[in-house]
């Protein structure tokens, strides 16, 4: 009985602990966003002062940074720029790493593993490197200043395609024979079979390429050339004075940057936790 009893209590005291730690970091993680969103309805002169607090007060209140950042900034024109890139590199990555993984999980072709380990050999380069010769070619397909210059070499991820083909190795070589039996051709396989089970890895991959392209800043920094027709995080940068900031104008931008990738991991964030698992558990 009191080796159960110590048990229970030594139970109890991990749970706590895990509890109160889960808490502890949660705190440390909001903190910085809770900060921004305070700081974007203050007024600049409440902003940087010797006591700051976090819950403005409500003499203090003022929404003068959002009306100003629709008003003067043209953020909503950037907001929509940001939004066609972002949906096009996601749905053409998906499309695409779909597609390239299919091919190398499930389809016989010469040097396959030869061709699929130097596309993972490519993951060692740094962005840096390849950043010239890619605004080379773009220049010359003439592709510079324009959404498809940042979308189509958007449109591949090695990470992409590894994550898909690991998943689809584990899809048994016998449901796709018998839906070849059965008259399917490849393309019905891949559409009709193939990527529904994929659903939770396409979702977990929908989150990170999603957030990877609403958050870019060096790309459009490159290939955009007209202010008309930057992005978010790019116009987000301009707001940076070369003698001063303005930070209440500044926060209120990224709280609507960070908007957006809310939704989408709220939309999506049932099938994200079971890609999660799913691919823990397979390996």
């Amino acid at each position: 009985m009191k080796e159960e009893t110590r048990e229970r209590v030594e139970m109890r005291f991990r749970t706590i602990s895990l509890f109160v730690f889960v808490i502890f970091a949660t705190a440390i993680t909001l903190m910085p966003f809770a900060w921004m969103i305070s700081t974007s309805f203050k007024p600049e002169d409440k902003i940087l002062t010797k006591t700051p607090d976090l819950i403005p007060a409500l003499d203090v209140f003022t929404d003068t940074h959002y009306v100003k950042l629709f008003d003067q900034v043209n953020f909503m024109g950037h907001f929509f720029n940001s939004l066609i890139v972002t949906l096009g590199v996601t749905f053409f990555s998906l499309a695409v790493n779909a597609a390239a993984a299919y091919a190398f999980a499930k389809l016989h072709f010469p040097k396959k593993e030869r061709l699929f380990a130097l596309l993972l050999i490519t993951m060692m380069i740094p962005m840096q490197v390849t950043m010239i010769p890619s605004f080379i070619i773009l220049k010359y397909l003439g592709l510079l200043n324009s959404y498809a210059g940042l979308i189509i070499p958007g449109g591949a991820s090695v990470y992409g395609i590894f994550l898909l083909r690991q998943f689809m190795m584990s899809i048994p070589n016998s449901l796709l024979e018998a839906a070849r039996i059965d008259g399917c051709g490849e393309w019905t396989i891949f559409w009709r079979i193939v990527l529904p089970l994929c659903r939770p890895v396409l979702a977990t991959l929908t989150i990170f390429t999603f957030i990877g392209a609403w958050n870019d800043f060096l790309g459009p920094l490159i290939i955009l050339l007209e202010e008309s027709k930057y992005t978010l995080p790019v116009a987000l940068a301009t707001l940076n004075g070369q003698y001063g900031t303005e930070w209440g104008l500044l926060m209120a931008g990224s709280v609507i940057v960070v908007v957006p990738v809310v939704i989408v991991f709220l939309l999506v964030q049932r099938h994200y936790i079971k890609g999660l698992m799913v691919g823990g558990v397979k390996g």
